[in-house]
């Protein structure tokens, strides 16, 4: 499965797995419907938001490895 990085668009992740909604939704990212989310990456929203993008990118990657398993 692909890893997520933070220059990665936010709708890009949500078409890759959407069990990663929660994810973004329990660190504060609660726009995921608009219109941003699909030309914005991680790492911009995140500085927008005032979140930590490596410990987002760092627990999609580990929701999407624990998959894998």
């Amino acid at each position: 499965m692909a890893k997520v990085t933070p220059d990665m668009i936010i709708a890009d992740v949500l078409k890759l797995d959407k069990g990663t909604v929660p994810i973004f939704l329990n660190n504060g990212m609660h726009c995921l419907g608009c219109p941003s989310s699909s030309g914005e990456s991680i790492m911009d929203a995140c500085a927008i938001h005032g979140i930590d993008a490596d410990k987002l990118v760092k627990e999609l990657n580990d929701y999407l490895e624990g998959k894998e398993a």
